[in-house]
């Protein structure tokens, strides 16, 4: 049964789609896709960073652009900021287009204060031939590259992807599509060319299109029996797409509700949500960071525990390694997509999810997250949460605020 955001979503039925838990499954499932290409490789993603793993993923492009597939790369320029430039040249060197969204500033100055910098690309999309889809919230680096890559002892950064083939692929085609297009017209007005009537404009990304063509299908075929949507989440039209969704989902949950997050700090509209559904008897579980990577955000997300453990909200902290995933289940509904539930992907980065509407693939992302809280995670214990220090309280409240200072900066400080 569709959830009631069915009718506000572009719900497409025919989807094959896999779950892929961390970059062990997604990397080498890319490179093959790479090596099979025979048209075109459109690529977006966060972070890509030239270690074990991401040498390995840059050479298999490089071979797919050398033997004349038609390769597009983007790459966000604050979280590829070290190697941007080294992955592009090395990319335009085998034939590749490569484009960089928002570069950082190469030099301090007044620009480098600019709150436009706040506005990422996170998404992570690969799009094969117009046909297949990989998209997640893995980034293209080694599962271990917050420690030294080459000593396995401590487990990977735990994260999902998905492979989709069918006609939700076609929204992501289209997604990309765009952004190329306008990165193109951005490039040009970088170099002072005239024409920069906004009819012009339009007529000029028309000729961008038919000089530069992007993948030209309309329609992808049925693979498979999953009903799925892709939701974007950006500054102009989608600016709450994601957040909706989430809302709606919640709302319409009667049974259970498990959420994985790397940066946990919804706004009040989810947390109500997420509370009134643990009245009304749903159980609630939330996965969230335990090993700590950034010192603010993770004590921002212990100060909202309270109001969650007294309404009998389960909270499992994941200890092994960090904790990257932004997916959830809710009930035979789940999502897999690059949007934490924070202001930065909520009021400021384009992101991607994919909402599926399938049992068993909920069964199995339900059963992946289950295996994290039992056997990786520790329960946050209300009795023992609320005999924290005084000193440990001010911290989380002080972080809590200071987040919160940063986005009424960023002018979108309604919904915290």
């Amino acid at each position: 049964m569709m959830s009631p955001h069915s009718t506000t979503l572009r719900w497409k039925s025919g989807n094959a789609i896999t779950l892929l838990e961390n970059g062990v499954e997604l990397f080498p499932a890319l490179c093959e896709a790479f090596d099979r290409a025979t048209t075109s490789i459109h690529l977006e993603t966060y972070i890509f960073r030239v270690d074990e793993a991401g040498k390995k993923i840059l050479q298999h492009l490089k071979l797919a652009a050398l033997r004349g597939i038609k390769v597009r790369v983007v790459l966000d320029g604050f979280g590829c900021a070290e190697q941007d430039q080294e992955i592009q040249a090395q990319l335009m060197a085998a034939g590749a287009l490569c484009r960089i969204y928002r570069p950082e500033p190469k030099s301090f100055g007044l620009n480098g204060f600019d709150t436009l910098r706040l506005r990422r690309l996170h998404r992570k999309i690969v799009i094969i031939d117009g046909k297949t889809a990989f998209l997640g919230g893995i980034n293209f680096e080694d599962d271990y590259s917050e420690n030294d890559p080459t000593i396995r002892h401590s487990d990977p950064r735990f994260d999902f992807a998905v492979q989709v083939t069918g006609p939700v692929v076609q929204d992501a085609i289209h997604a990309l599509d765009i952004l190329w297009l306008r990165l193109v017209h951005t490039q040009r007005e970088h170099h002072h060319q005239p024409d920069s009537h906004p009819l012009h404009k339009l007529r000029y990304l028309r000729h961008l299109h038919l000089r530069h063509p992007v993948h030209r299908s309309s329609h992808v075929a049925p693979a498979g029996n999953i009903t799925a949507a892709l939701v974007l989440r950006d500054n102009l039209r989608f600016r709450k797409s994601i957040e909706s969704a989430y809302l709606a989902s919640i709302d319409a949950a009667k049974h259970d509700i498990v959420i994985a997050n790397a940066y946990f700090l919804p706004g009040h509209k989810l947390r109500k949500a997420l509370i009134a559904a643990a009245n009304r008897g749903v159980r609630v579980r939330l996965l969230l960071q335990g090993k700590i990577e950034y010192q603010l955000q993770y004590h921002a997300t212990r100060w909202i525990y309270d109001q969650f453990l007294k309404q009998g909200i389960e909270i499992y902290e994941y200890i092994p390694s960090f904790l990257h995933a932004k997916v959830a289940v809710m009930d035979d509904w789940s999502t897999v997509g690059s949007s934490n539930l924070d202001p930065f992907s909520l009021l400021l980065a384009r992101e991607a999810n994919l909402m599926i509407q399938d049992a068993g693939f909920a069964a199995q992302l339900r059963q992946s997250l289950e295996l994290a809280m039992s056997r990786g995670s520790r329960v946050i214990e209300h009795s023992l949460y609320s005999r924290r220090g005084w000193l440990t309280q001010a911290g989380d409240a002080i972080a809590y605020f200071l987040l919160r200072m940063g986005v009424a900066l960023s002018g979108k400080n309604e919904d915290y």
